[in-house]
């Protein structure tokens, strides 16, 4: 891993940051670094800033566990200040978490590996004001943001396209809508010793699996393990292991899925893949780590002893 050899190593929780999931990031950075000062690490809770260079410097960490979400904490950013920085980090690393930042490369990528998608295509928000640029129903969200920040439905008969809102990006993902259940799996490492796909979470909701959903205590019901067919569930932990060394993942990954059941396996399309799953009270990852027998506190050491540079 590269760290020292300092009896008590001493863990950056990097949370916060500038971006939309800004509280979600801080949710995950409070709930990680308790759990890792319970595995005994010495832990300093860091909300990211533009002085993060030079708080990293005067900290001076044996290890930073990247608890950020969105652009900058997900995108690639902070992954290249640390490399520069040589300190060990949790996660991805550059170019796997820019890839899977980015929807439409992330999709481009599935295709060449075979995975299954729906169609999409980038389109201006101006543009998406004005017209239908895909045949209802479909989705319309930011390409580089996560959390279902941001994300309208058009309807199948729609009339007109959806009255985006200012904060929205210039640029915009148009998908076709997916029907069906959601489900998501897990990745923990794929080399030798490494758990590998956890195990498939199937996601109950009301309606869209939105920010409130994922994150607002009974937004949301997760059934884990999902109570679906062996061959969904077997294509789900393949996929899902295929996705995260297609995109060049490390640590931990959590992809996510539409299954519209009605179709088989024809139906089971992949959504994206988040290379900084959150690690909430309601997150997912941590369910599925425990189903496996992972305590959230061995969760967060596995991925402390991950943790490496040049990722």
């Amino acid at each position: 891993m590269g760290v020292s050899s300092r009896t008590t190593l001493k863990v950056a929780v990097l949370m916060g940051g500038p971006s939309a999931e800004r509280e979600v990031s801080l949710s995950t950075g409070r709930e990680c670094a308790a759990a890792l000062r319970g595995e005994g690490y010495d832990v300093v809770e860091v909300d990211a800033g533009p002085d993060l260079p030079a708080r990293l410097s005067q900290i001076a960490p044996d290890v930073v566990f990247n608890a950020l979400h969105g652009p900058f904490g997900e995108d690639g950013c902070v992954q290249g200040m640390l490399e520069w920085l040589k300190i060990p980090y949790t996660h991805s690393g550059v170019l796997a978490s820019a890839l899977a930042m980015d929807k439409e490369k992330t999709k481009g990528i599935y295709r060449t590996h075979g995975l299954p998608v729906v169609a999409s295509q980038l389109a201006s928000k101006d543009e998406v004001r004005a017209r239908h640029v895909m045949a209802p129903p479909y989705v319309v969200k930011p390409y580089n943001e996560g959390s279902s920040v941001g994300v309208y439905i058009v309807n199948e008969g729609a009339n007109t396209p959806p009255a985006l809102s200012d904060d929205m990006p210039d640029t915009v993902m148009v998908e076709a809508f997916a029907p069906g259940r959601e489900l998501t799996v897990s990745v923990m490492g794929t080399g030798e010793g490494d758990p590998g796909a956890l195990c498939v979470t199937d996601i109950l909701t009301d309606g869209w699996y939105d920010y409130t959903a994922k994150y607002a205590p009974g937004g949301s019901r997760h059934v884990c393990p999902a109570e679906i067919p062996s061959e969904i569930e077997q294509a789900c932990l393949d996929y899902a292991v295929r996705a995260h060394m297609a995109l060049g993942c490390r640590g931990v990954s959590r992809t996510d899925f539409r299954w519209d059941e009605a179709r088989g396996l024809d139906g089971l399309i992949l959504l994206e893949t988040n290379t900084q799953p959150g690690m909430t009270p309601t997150s997912l990852t941590p369910e599925q780590a425990q189903a496996r027998g992972f305590s959230f506190g061995a969760l967060c050491r596995w991925l402390v002893e991950d943790a490496s540079c040049s990722r």
